[in-house]
């Protein structure tokens, strides 16, 4: 039987991230296998057909503790003949490659989720991450960049063969327009349809940066716009407290995790998307795919899909200004948003998850096949 470890630091990158390329491996034959440290372990890794090998990593780069999980790593591809490995996320690459090469495998890709340097980045985080990166390349047969800022970077290091892949790719006809019911959902969430809704999907953490769009939304203080944030986390008690304290409550809706995000993009009528980094948005392509005009920040990933003034417009994530102007913009301009959302429509049909899975599939075929 032939077999391919995958390896990250949490568990939920395999059912989020992982199952479009889990999925190629089992048609080639593999049996998959996947080192985390599991402690997020959720009842979808049920659905992928994996066999789990818990280990020790931890996320941080001076956790003693990577040290143990080093040795634990090695023992797990010592047991099993693996003919590659697959490494995700920065500590998962770094023990991955190291315990690779300790034990004797050459075949190793990597798929870094965005370099954490990049334009603009900390000065700190290249002179960690950077270095690191360029030697590590050594033991790497293939890095498998997801945006063009990354592909060019990568083009310095000493991997075998650097190439591009979109991302994990977005299944544009589950997030069609065409399949949802707009009325029904605005009917649902209590939306006029008179209304212009702004959307964002996203963990509540600083990156995101939904402060940024609450700030505008202030700014515009146009009763027609109200402004839906979908997701959890941290930031929540803050962000609330911002809204309350900007006085409006009735113009943000937290709506926390939902599992009908579909629909509600198909509710929507403008995607916002303010981050400060990323590797190659999913919640963007998802709007793109339900025909939505983007207003986002100028950053690396979003370049990749938004062309400035066609798809949506691309800002400084600081901009409040910026993008209070260009919200109500788009906002005041139904023909703009039909025409953006045309435009993004076409565009993303270029990362439709079954192109990334065909680019997969030929990848994996070339270095562990070596057809």
């Amino acid at each position: 039987m032939k077999k391919i470890l995958i390896v990250s630091t949490v568990s939920r990158q395999f059912y989020l991230f992982e199952q479009g390329n889990i999925e190629v491996l089992h048609s080639l034959g593999y049996e998959v296998h996947a080192a985390a440290n599991f402690r997020d372990a959720n009842p979808r890794l049920d659905e992928l057909n994996i066999v789990r090998h818990p280990f020790d990593i931890q996320r941080s780069p001076f956790s003693f503790k990577n040290i143990k999980a080093y040795k634990q790593l090695k023992e797990i591809m010592k047991s099993e003949d693996f003919d590659a490995v697959h490494c995700h996320s920065p500590m998962g690459s770094v023990l991955a490659r190291l315990a690779a090469r300790a034990v004797g495998i050459s075949k190793v890709l990597y798929t870094p989720h965005g370099f954490h340097f990049y334009k603009d980045a900390p000065l700190l985080n290249w002179l960690l991450y950077y270095p690191i990166e360029v030697l590590l390349s050594l033991y790497t047969k293939v890095i498998i960049t997801i945006n063009q800022e990354d592909y060019s970077l990568a083009q310095k290091f000493k991997a075998d063969k650097v190439c591009y892949i979109p991302g994990i790719g977005v299944n544009t006809q589950k997030f069609s327009s065409k399949n949802a019911d707009r009325g029904k959902t605005r009917a649902m969430l209590e939306i006029a349809e008179e209304t212009v809704v702004l959307l964002s999907v996203g963990e509540l953490n600083k990156n995101k940066n939904h402060e940024t769009v609450i700030r505008a939304v202030a700014k515009i203080n146009d009763p027609r716009v109200i402004y839906l944030i979908c997701g959890r986390g941290k930031l929540q008690a803050y962000l609330k407290n911002l809204v309350r304290s900007l006085g409006v409550e009735k113009k943000v809706r937290f709506l926390g995790f939902r599992n009908d995000v579909a629909e509600i993009y198909s509710a929507s009528d403008i995607f916002v998307f303010p981050s400060y980094h990323e590797g190659l948005p999913v919640s963007v392509m998802e709007a793109m795919s339900a025909g939505l005009p983007v207003i986002c920040s100028n950053i690396r990933g979003n370049t990749d899909l938004i062309e400035n003034g066609q798809g949506g417009f691309l800002l400084n994530p600081k901009d409040v200004n910026g993008f209070a102007k260009f919200i109500k913009k788009v906002a005041e301009d139904r023909k703009l948003r039909l025409f953006m959302g045309q435009k993004n429509i076409e565009t993303v049909k270029t990362f439709d998850v079954s192109k990334v899975k065909v680019k997969m599939k030929e990848l994996y075929s070339e270095v562990i096949l070596g057809d």
